[in-house]
C-alpha cells in the first residue's frame, strides 16, 4: 500500500487554506496602518506648510517686500534651513530669496500642491523630496514654500520592510503549522490503515486505537470498533451456525438416505414397507426444510429484509387470528387455551414476520406443555406500549439458560425428546430486534414459561 505523503493531505491542504485568509488579514491590517499613517504625516505636512505661508504673506502685508526677502533669506540660509525650502520669485518667477535655484516647472500659478526634488545646497548631498506649496502675493509676487518628506519615504520603506517580514512569518508560521498538522493526522491515519491490514489478514479482535482526546478521529475509530465488533459477532456467529447446521442436519440427513436405500432395496411385493420407508424419508425431508426455512427467515430478519416492508399492523387482529389457528392443537391434547386481548393495539411492523413470532411462541408452549396443561395468551396497552405474554404450565427454562436459549440450535436436555431444530426463540428473538422491541423470558403464573414482547404503540 502507498504510503501517504504528507503533502497531499487533508490536513495540509486545510493549512494552506487558512495561511490564505491569514496572510489577507496581515496586508489588509498592514494596509490600514500604512493609508492611516500617511494621511497623519501627509495632514500634519500640509498644516505646517499652510501655517508657515499664512505666516509669511501676513508678514508681506505688514512690513512689505524687503522685510519678507530678510525673513525668506534668515530662513534659508544654514543652518536654519534644515527640512525646508523657501522661494520668493517676481511676476516673471525670477527668484528673488530662498534656497532654490528656480522655480518648479512643474508648480503653477497659485494654490497647487507639488513634490519637489532638490539637492541639499549646504552640504551638497544627494537629491532630496520636498512637499510644497505656491502662493500668489500681492504685487504679483509669488512664493513657495516646503517640507522635506524624507520622513514619509522612510516610513514607507519601513512599512514595506515589516509587511514583508509579516507575511514571511505568517506564511512560515502557518507552513509549519500545516505540517504539525498534517503528520499528526498521518499518525492517525496510517495507525488506521494498519489495523486495517491486520484485520484484513484475519485479526478479527484488532480494534482501533482510541486516545482520549475525544476528536474526530475518536469518534470514528469508536464507530469503526462498533461496526468490526458486529461484524466479528456476525462471523462467529456464522460459524456457530455452520457447526450447529453440520451437527444438527448430519442425523435427519443420514436417517433420510437410511430411508431411501431401505425403499430402494425393499421387495416388490412389500409394499407397506415401501410406503412406509418413503413416508419416514418425507417426513425427514420435511423437517430438513422446515429447519432451512426457519434459518432464511432469521437471516433475512438479521439483515433487516422487512424494514422496507414496515407497515401499520392491527397487532389485535394478528394474535387472534393465531389464536385461532393453534386452539386445535391444544384441544388435541386437551389443553385450556385463555385469551385476554385488547382491541386496537396498533404497531409498526412486518405481518408476516409477526405471525411467525407469535406462532413460534404457541407452538412452543403446546409442544411443551404436558397432556390436560394451560396457556394463556395476553394482549395489553400500557404506558405507551403494547405488551404480548404467552405463558404456558410447561417445565420452563431455568434463569441460566434463558440468554442461551434465543441463539442458533440451542437445545435443553429437557426438549431433546421434542420434534424440532431450536430455532423458534432464535427467529422470535430476531424478529424483536427487528421491530425495536424488547423480548423477555420469565417465569410464569400457570408453573411453566412466561415469554414477554414489548413494543411500542404506533401514535395515532
Amino acid at each position: 500500500m502507498r504510503k501517504a505523503s504528507f503533502f497531499r493531505t487533508t490536513g495540509f491542504r486545510f493549512a494552506l487554506l487558512y495561511l490564505a485568509p491569514f496572510s489577507a488579514s496581515v496586508l489588509v491590517l498592514f494596509g490600514f496602518i500604512y493609508w492611516t499613517t500617511i494621511e497623519i504625516i501627509d495632514s500634519q505636512t500640509n498644516a505646517a506648510i499652510e501655517a508657515e505661508i499664512r505666516g509669511l504673506a501676513e508678514q508681506y502685508r505688514s512690513d512689505g517686500l524687503g522685510q519678507l526677502r530678510a525673513i525668506i533669506a534668515e530662513r534659508s540660509t544654514p543652518p536654519r534651513d534644515g527640512d525646508n525650502i523657501y522661494l520668493l520669485a517676481d511676476a516673471d518667477l525670477r527668484p528673488l530669496a530662498g534656497n532654490l535655484g528656480a522655480w518648479p516647472g512643474a508648480a503653477g500659478r497659485d494654490g497647487d500642491w507639488i513634490n519637489v526634488s532638490a539637492r541639499d545646497s549646504a552640504q551638497n548631498s544627494d537629491r532630496r523630496e520636498f512637499r510644497a506649496r505656491t502662493f500668489i502675493l500681492r504685487g504679483d509676487y509669488h512664493l513657495l514654500v516646503g517640507r522635506d518628506i524624507r520622513a514619509r519615504r522612510e516610513f514607507q520603506s519601513a512599512m514595506a520592510q515589516s509587511l514583508g517580514w509579516a507575511l514571511a512569518v505568517t506564511i512560515g508560521l502557518g507552513l509549519v503549522g500545516g505540517i504539525f498538522m498534517s503528520r499528526r493526522m498521518l499518525r492517525r491515519v496510517d495507525g488506521v490503515a494498519a489495523a486495517s491490514r491486520e484485520i484484513m489478514q484475519g485479526d478479527l479482535s484488532r480494534r482501533m486505537s482510541v486516545t482520549e482526546n475525544g476528536d474526530e478521529f475518536d469518534r470514528l475509530a469508536e464507530t469503526l470498533n462498533e461496526m468490526l465488533e458486529e461484524i466479528e459477532q456476525s462471523l462467529i456467529s456464522m460459524r456457530t451456525v455452520t457447526d450447529s447446521v453440520t451437527h444438527d442436519l448430519k442425523s435427519p440427513l443420514t436417517r433420510l438416505k437410511s430411508s431411501l436405500e431401505l425403499a430402494l432395496h425393499q421387495d416388490g411385493q412389500d409394499m407397506a414397507g415401501t410406503r412406509r420407508a418413503v413416508t419416514q424419508a418425507i417426513a425427514e425431508a420435511d423437517g430438513v426444510l422446515a429447519t432451512f426455512d426457519a434459518l432464511v427467515a432469521i437471516a433475512r430478519i438479521e439483515a433487516g429484509a422487512g424494514k422496507a416492508a414496515m407497515q401499520t399492523v392491527d397487532l389485535s387482529a394478528l394474535v387472534r387470528d393465531m389464536a385461532a389457528f393453534y386452539r386445535p392443537l391444544a384441544e388435541q391434547k386437551d389443553m385450556s387455551f385463555a385469551e385476554n386481548i385488547d382491541e386496537g393495539c396498533a404497531i409498526a411492523g412486518h405481518p408476516q414476520f409477526l405471525s411467525q413470532a407469535v406462532g413460534n411462541l404457541l407452538d412452543n408452549a403446546i409442544k411443551f406443555s404436558p397432556q390436560g396443561g394451560k396457556i394463556a395468551i395476553d394482549l395489553k396497552r400500557a404506558a405507551g406500549e403494547v405488551r404480548l405474554c404467552v405463558s404456558d404450565s410447561g417445565p420452563g427454562i431455568a434463569a441460566p439458560d434463558r440468554a442461551r436459549v434465543l441463539t442458533r440450535f440451542v437445545r435443553l436436555d429437557e426438549s431433546r425428546s421434542a420434534a424440532g431444530s431450536g430455532l423458534g426463540l432464535s427467529l422470535v428473538a430476531g424478529v424483536a430486534k427487528l421491530h425495536g422491541a424488547r423480548l423477555e423470558l420469565a417465569d410464569s403464573a400457570l408453573g411453566g414459561l412466561a415469554a414477554h414482547l414489548r413494543f411500542n404503540m404506533t401514535k395515532s
